[in-house]
């Protein structure tokens, strides 16, 4: 079989569903060809390869391109005096009550132009590139107008033109209240329905559509009306849910066979049940709930129970995740969500992937799929969980190069 790249003399932990554990393979190698994963498996079992090149892993370990599935990634300007009234006694709620919060991102990102916001996004994405991430989720929710929230998903849809990177963007234009609808969320709904999600539609600039359903965001209903609007374009969403509060979010995300729910502190027995029933990922974001010192963890022993996927993601955002590390991300996940190694692994790959319903694409080492690599200098995968500011990736490979 003539490929493109062999790497061999390698560790593999495929991600695979229908292997033990994380699909390890003690003497692996992965072939690819056109960008895509033609064989990755044992050596031994590996049919007659001629390959443009071979690289020698030396021993190390190959893990799929690591994907965060959660970001707010472009924005403009910084919270850094808001984390000071934090630190004070302010909660995230008094602040965004007082006209912090979210709308104060909203009126630096709608000052900033397109360049400006992918000048400012950039360093952020350099820093998740650096640790082996392949795969980034942004979403738009920061311009909260038809001309501002096509930039900002511009802007996002630019960063791929920039550096080697899957970008998936999610509109989140029912993500706050803009100062000019105060007092008026069933009104602002009306233009996310009828104005701006056609203009995102029309312009193909999502993937998937978001809301924040919560007593600071919007209700259910009118998570809804966003949904309904959403399915008739012919997009599929995903919901902030079940942070602050149980408004039954995941649920309602279930009905609409949404990808996933994220958050989920506060997520109850029905909601996974309907998750479950749909087949959705949660994607736990251990970032936040570290940044916000919040004490009502995720009902992770449930959803474990239940068999629905648990995704890690940064949340990166300016206000309550200022996070660009999906490595600390893995160590979060396990300190304080109390998840395994193997869940964790999982939650940055193949979990990931179908948070964002790429599972058909990336998030696992299979034929078939885009061959976006990590390549690590560790002896055992559990060191990419267990160590803090230690950043042990040797190589990034993305789509074979």
């Amino acid at each position: 079989m003539r490929c493109d790249r062999v790497w061999r003399n390698a560790r593999l932990a495929t991600m695979a569903p229908g292997q033990p554990g994380l699909g390890e393979v003690g003497d692996g190698l992965v072939a690819a060809r056109g960008g895509r994963i033609v064989y990755a498996g044992p050596a031994a079992d590996a049919p007659s390869l001629d390959p443009a090149d071979t690289v020698d892993c030396d021993g190390r370990w190959i893990t799929p391109g690591l994907i965060d599935p959660h970001t707010h990634l472009v924005h403009a300007g910084d919270r850094a005096h808001e984390f000071e009234l934090r630190l004070a006694g302010a909660s995230y709620e008094e602040i965004a009550r007082a006209g912090g919060g979210i709308v104060s991102t909203v009126r630096a990102t709608r000052a900033a132009s397109e360049a400006d916001l992918v000048a400012q996004s950039l360093p952020r994405l350099d820093a998740l590139i650096a640790e082996g991430v392949t795969t980034v989720e942004v979403k738009s929710g920061y311009g909260l107008s038809t001309e501002h929230e096509l930039k900002q998903l511009r802007a996002a849809r630019a960063l791929a033109d920039r550096r080697p990177v899957r970008i998936a963007t999610t509109f989140l234009g029912a993500h706050a209240l803009p100062p000019e609808f105060a007092g008026d969320a069933d009104g602002y709904i009306d233009v996310v329905c009828r104005e701006m999600l056609p203009a995102v539609a029309e312009a193909g600039l999502a993937d998937a559509v978001d809301a924040f359903c919560e007593g600071i965001g919007f209700t259910p209903a009118q998570t809804r009306r966003v949904f309904e609007a959403a399915r008739a374009l012919g997009l599929p969403v995903k919901l902030h849910a079940e942070q602050l509060s149980n408004l039954n979010g995941a649920a309602l995300a279930a009905e609409f066979a949404g990808l996933s729910a994220d958050h989920l502190e506060h997520l109850d027995d029905a909601g996974i049940a309907a998750m479950r029933a749909a087949g959705m990922a949660a994607v736990l974001l251990p970032g936040a709930f570290y940044f916000l010192r919040d004490t009502k963890l995720p009902p992770v022993e449930a959803l474990r129970a239940a068999r629905v996927p648990m995704a890690l993601a940064t949340d990166c955002n300016p206000g309550t995740s200022p996070l660009t590390s999906i490595l600390l991300v893995l160590n979060m996940g396990a300190t304080l969500f109390r998840l395994t190694v193997e869940e964790c692994l999982l939650g940055v790959t193949r979990h990931a992937a179908h948070a964002l319903g790429l599972g058909a694409e990336v998030g696992t080492l299979e034929p078939g799929k885009a061959c976006d690599l990590a390549i690590w200098d560790v002896e055992r995968p559990a060191e990419l969980v267990y160590r803090m500011g230690f950043n042990p990736l040797h190589a990034r490979v993305w789509r074979g190069e």
